[in-house]
């Protein structure tokens, strides 16, 4: 009797009554469409890049097939159209000026502005135009004009508790009072050249250089020199905060050991005195990319 009833008992069914049986025939159609509806989620949301990429993105292809450099036909008896002391300012003082590298006093900072204010505008131009300490003549852009300079030294002091009356305009030979004031203004834009004085100059330009060398045209991004020669060159020309100098082949060795793509993320990031971009906030990462490249050709 006791071997017949425990044999029932190995053959019984683990449903035992009409409710278990109901239970377990729901969850048998839900869990497996449960399952599937998360695996389509899964599959249908996030991005379609691989992870941590966004080399597809609209931007960085866009920034990829962009021309390396660009042109611009302008009359060349037009007046000069200044740039803005707030222009200048985000080209090439921004760098030090921002961040207070190298004891720079910052934008807005009126204590750390007031005594170059007290000392008066002549006085604080005049350092702007032939250097002082850290700082390169015109912030290490040569290119720049004498009242540009001056405008942003205007800028920045009005900014941070000063009150400079903006400066004159220097007059332009062969300018209309008209133009000159047009071109002192600080939304200017340079007007479209006539199509007659464009067309000889577009015509010209590829007789100027028949044999140029395309191989090396293909290895220098002349947006890398751009961007160096407006911005980087105002720490890197001198070494400011400890800035590797640039064509000093032993400050950059360590760096250039780190490889290039980190080089390039510290750029952009910013570290110690430099800012992001080197104060560059305009600039592209293959803009950053091609200042870095120039430096380090610099030392090869």
């Amino acid at each position: 009797m006791s071997n017949e009833q425990e044999h029932n008992e190995e053959h019984a069914s683990p449903i035992k009554s009409p409710k278990q049986l109901i239970v377990t025939i729901v969850l048998a159609f839900l869990i497996p469409i449960v399952i599937i509806l998360l695996l389509v989620s899964m599959v249908a949301s996030g991005t379609k890049t691989g992870a941590g990429s966004d080399s597809l993105t609209e931007e960085a292809v866009a920034r990829r097939i962009a021309p390396v450099a660009g042109f611009e036909l302008v009359d060349a008896n037009a007046p000069k159209v200044f740039k803005t002391g707030e222009q200048v300012f985000q080209a090439v003082c921004t760098a030090c000026h921002t961040a207070g590298v190298a004891g720079a006093p910052k934008l807005g900072d009126k204590a750390a502005w007031a005594p170059f204010i007290k000392s008066g505008f002549e006085s604080m131009l005049d350092v702007a135009l032939h250097g002082k300490g850290a700082m390169p003549a015109k912030g290490g852009n040569p290119a720049l004009s004498d009242y540009e300079v001056a405008r942003a030294v205007v800028y920045m002091a009005n900014e941070s508790g000063g009150s400079f009356e903006e400066p004159a305009a220097p007059a332009q030979e062969g300018a209309k009072p008209e133009e000159a004031k047009q071109a002192a203004a600080p939304a200017a834009t340079p007007a479209p050249a006539p199509a007659a004085a464009a067309a000889p100059k577009a015509e010209a330009a590829p007789q100027a250089k028949p044999e140029a060398a395309p191989q090396e045209q293909a290895a220098v991004n002349p947006a890398g020199e751009k961007l160096y020669k407006s911005t980087c060159f105002a720490c890197h020309g001198t070494g400011v905060a400890n800035a590797p100098k640039f064509g000093d082949k032993a400050a950059w060795e360590p760096y250039i050991k780190t490889g290039i793509d980190a080089m390039v993320k510290v750029a952009m990031t910013g570290k110690g005195a430099m800012p992001p971009k080197g104060g560059a906030a305009n600039a592209s990462e293959a803009d950053i990319r091609a200042a870095v490249e120039y430096m380090v050709n610099a030392v090869k």
